[in-house]
């Protein structure tokens, strides 16, 4: 069974074990300081900052997912952008990507939000036959300075 659940100050090591893995598949490191100013973000409580969500199987973390409410030019309602989705390799497959996802889906319903949308990669195969189900594919391009 998967339980999606706030992050709390005392999941911040195995926050730091997820977190490092989802940038290792993108490639990517960070400082440490980025490791506490991304996890204080999140437990600061301000709506406009980062939240995070960590999803447990069987009381051991597995996943995260990070989120964040933004105006949008077209809805009087803010929107979610779903930046950060991670499974660690073992939970994958066992339903916590989707609970992740629609644990988001749930804030945006109890906000009022009309949207959540994210990015992936296109060689992010596995995950996208996921995102295929779960939500709709946009013929948007990203650009980026």
């Amino acid at each position: 069974m998967i339980e999606i659940r706030g992050l709390e100050p005392e999941d911040r090591a195995n926050w730091d074990i997820l977190w490092k893995g989802y940038l290792e598949y993108y490639e990517t490191e960070l400082p440490d300081e980025m490791y506490d100013i991304a996890f204080n973000r999140m437990l600061s409580g301000s709506e406009h900052e980062f939240q995070g969500l960590i999803a447990l199987k069987d009381g051991e973390p597995v996943g995260l997912v990070h989120y964040l409410f933004h105006r949008h030019g077209w809805k009087v309602e803010p929107v979610i952008y779903l930046q950060d989705l991670y499974v660690n390799h073992a939970a994958r497959g066992t339903g916590a990507g989707r609970a992740l996802i629609e644990a988001v889906y749930e804030v945006a319903d109890k906000s009022g939000c009309p949207s959540v949308y994210w990015l992936t990669q296109d060689f992010n195969e596995t995950a996208r036959q996921l995102y295929d189900r779960i939500g709709e594919k946009t013929p948007f391009i990203k650009y980026a300075r």
